[in-house]
């Protein structure tokens, strides 16, 4: 498919702003890359790129034509997926942008459930904070998107809601391992390792800190929620994050995770979801068959496991 080439080549050079970048990322040379969109912008009409000293950078036409071209990629992928599908076999790959409590035990989990499946599918996945991954996926950069408290998106379709909580997580051995939940106001009463500010659970804490005048000791922060577990086993501090991020033998490393009282952190939602009139790629629409069965039965043994109010 010579054409969609050509498209890939024209994306790969407006992400990275250079053909040469471009060219080492295809693994071609980058006369080959040049050639090719000179040969385009000529059978448009219109160049595409600006050349200047230091890269390229994308003309109006060429904005244009690369937002339309991001727009159909989605198709391409179908088309292809659904070929692959008249041979017998299931190939594509399912692209998804995820916050970091996902990263840890969750999504790897259910991406190894579902590779024993369908063991031809690949899986690229980005951890971002929630409001990068709603930015790639309004740039068609992934199909999916697996976040908490995302941020306003036009035509962001959400194919799965479910409420979690915010939990602190601890070594055993600390003085508040022993209570099954904690009130926020005990946690400030001894040093913290808090998430950056651009996570979603660190900016609702934040949001309940500034109503409550309540201040928190803060001895370390950190994008990397691996990192912040490990300050919390090997230097004795509190940390934070979403209930489904806490692992299931997280007992064996030696940290507990536990509740905060609902009168002090409010539940907010974890969301899955794509863009609406999107068509996806069929692994990807299958995983997120698979994602939101996943997360009902998870919503369900939440409600069961509930105490009366």
């Amino acid at each position: 498919m010579k054409h969609l080439r050509i498209l890939r080549y024209v994306d790969e050079v407006a992400r990275t702003g250079s053909i040469r970048k471009a060219a080492d990322h295809l693994n071609v040379t980058a006369s080959a890359v040049n050639r090719r969109i000179m040969d385009l912008e000529e059978e448009l009409g219109t160049p595409l790129f600006e050349r200047r000293s230091r890269g390229v950078r994308l003309t109006s036409a060429g904005e244009v034509f690369v937002s339309y071209l991001r727009q159909q990629d989605g198709d391409v992928e179908r088309m292809k997926s659904q070929i692959e599908d008249l041979k017998g076999m299931r190939r594509g790959t399912v692209r998804i942008a995820c916050s970091q409590a996902l990263a840890l035990d969750f999504l790897p989990r259910e991406v190894g459930e579902f590779r024993k499946l369908h063991p031809l599918v690949s899986f690229d996945i980005k951890v971002f904070d929630h409001e990068r991954a709603m930015s790639a996926l309004a740039n068609y950069e992934v199909d999916l998107v697996l976040v908490f408290r995302p941020p306003f998106l036009a035509n962001f379709l959400p194919l799965m809601t479910i409420e979690q909580r915010i939990v602190a997580v601890m070594s055993s051995n600390h003085p508040l391992a022993s209570r099954k939940t904690v009130r926020l106001r005990d946690c400030a009463a001894y040093p913290v390792a808090l998430p950056e500010r651009s996570i979603g659970g660190r900016q609702l804490l934040e949001e309940v800190c500034a109503r409550s005048e309540i201040s928190f000791q803060i001895a370390a922060e950190s994008n990397s929620f691996e990192l912040l577990r490990g300050l919390a086993r090997q230097a004795n501090l509190i940390s934070f994050q979403i209930r489904i991020g806490t692992m299931p033998g997280g007992n064996k490393l030696g940290l507990v995770a536990r509740n905060i009282d609902d009168r002090d952190v409010p539940r907010a939602n974890l969301v899955l979801g794509q863009l609406r009139a999107r068509h996806l790629p069929i692994p990807a629409a299958i995983f997120a068959e698979r994602l939101v069965r996943v997360l009902q039965a998870m919503h369900g043994e939440a409600k069961s496991t509930a105490p009366a109010r």
